[in-house]
């Protein structure tokens, strides 16, 4: 984390001119500019020792406290490189920026999105661009962060509520603005009485669902479904093998490799886990007579490296990846949302595979604690919210049976 640029660095430092009763010194911001120093607080603490091995440790603690410098680091970079841009960078223009009142917003949303970038995650920097555009056209290219207030929030809700945004929109929104302001409150830069959400301030409310399970005779249906259309009989073949590989998500499902597939089972790293989690948590899946005809009729040339179906070829980089994933996504939707209404079963889509394989196994009698390992959920209390609707929708139609009279 070194940053130069027209004569100005930045870099984060232990400042041990100012030692801690316990032993610690104060990690902070440094920005030099014509031989002036200046430093920014980063809100964390560390030993010397554990200075040194902060950037290669893989200690859950420290890989938490080096996220946290990081985003300060960041904050602090963006503003700099913003000023040295307009050739107007001064440390009276650079602390007027990095006061809690005048920092902007979007300079934090900004460091997220290259962080992001950077790390290859290119579907999460899409969503955090699409959440700041969304911001910029409601309160302009320069927010400071205290004017982001309870009452701002709710401003926001309403004018995306005119832009005809969905709940499930507005809530995707809402979270990814928390995720900075948690990021900016950790890092010291907002207070805590400045933070607009939780109880007693802003409530974001859970969107309205598009989960749909679909029962086993449904399911059945769809196997043996045929138009005579070739396309039709991959893009079907392809959602099956999610809903009988654990519900794979169709990032993971293009990545698979001949490789994965280990005495009978299909091993593989959930992609939206496996950087996020302390330990990595491998999900299996058996490879039943129906998964394997399907790749025995779609999948490539069988051999180690090879990825079992022909959607990436492994010279992508990490945002020709994303598309070749969300394209074929999209494919495999519109083949399965024609099959729903051809069925009469209504709309199907990749989504509906994942939670059709919880639900099926819920219905059947299969233990929580099975399902949430088999999914790949990193704790129970998140399967159990994942099927909650479902159990809901479950009532709703008991509740019907009792006035079929």
């Amino acid at each position: 984390m070194n940053y130069s640029k027209d004569g100005i660095t930045v870099a984060p430092c232990i400042d041990t001119s100012h030692p801690k009763k316990d032993g610690r010194f104060p990690v902070k911001i440094r920005v030099t500019y014509k031989r002036s120093r200046q430093y920014y607080p980063t809100g964390k603490a560390l030993r010397p020792e554990e200075w040194e091995s902060m950037p290669t440790s893989k200690a859950h603690n420290m890989v938490s406290v080096r996220k946290d410098i990081e985003n300060s680091y960041n904050v602090v970079r963006d503003t700099v490189e913003e000023l040295a841009n307009l050739g107007t960078f001064s440390f009276d223009s650079l602390n007027k920026r990095l006061k809690s009142g005048d920092m902007l917003l979007n300079s934090a949303f900004s460091a997220k999105i290259a962080e992001l970038k950077a790390q290859d995650r290119i579907g999460s920097m899409l969503v955090y661009r699409v959440v700041l555009h969304g911001i910029e056209r409601f309160a302009g290219a320069h927010i400071p962060m205290d004017t982001v207030t309870v009452e701002w929030v709710r401003r926001y809700e309403k004018f995306l509520l005119k832009e005809q945004k969905s709940t499930t929109t507005i809530g995707i929104h809402m979270r990814h603005l928390r995720a900075i302001l948690n990021d900016a409150c950790r890092s010291g830069i907002i207070k805590e009485a400045q933070y607009p959400f939780g109880r007693g301030r802003y409530e974001i409310q859970a969107g309205e669902g598009r989960k749909m399970a679909l029962t086993l005779e449904q399911i059945g249906r769809i196997a043996s479904y045929d138009d005579g259309s070739v396309t039709t009989a991959r893009y079907r073949d392809y959602w099956l093998f999610l809903y009988l590989c654990n519900g794979i998500n169709v990032a993971d499902f293009v990545k698979l490799r001949y490789r994965n597939i280990v005495d009978g089972e299909i091993c593989f790293v959930r992609q939206k886990t496996e950087r996020t989690t302390k330990t990595r948590k491998e999900i299996r899946a058996v490879v039943t007579e129906r998964m394997q005809a399907i790749i025995d009729r779609w999948g490539n040339r069988k051999a180690a490296d090879n990825f079992i179906f022909p959607i990436l070829d492994g010279t992508e980089d990490a945002a020709q990846r994303h598309a070749k994933t969300i394209a074929a996504a999209g494919y495999i939707n519109v083949r399965m949302r024609a099959i729903g209404q051809s069925l009469g079963i209504g709309n199907i889509s990749t989504y509906t595979a994942r939670h059709s394989f919880a639900t099926v196994l819920k219905r059947a009698g299969a233990n929580i604690a099975y399902i949430s390992e088999s999914l790949g959920h990193q704790d129970l209390k998140t399967t159990e919210n994942y099927l909650a609707s479902f159990e809901r929708e479950e009532r709703q139609r008991n509740a019907e049976l009792l006035t079929q009279f």
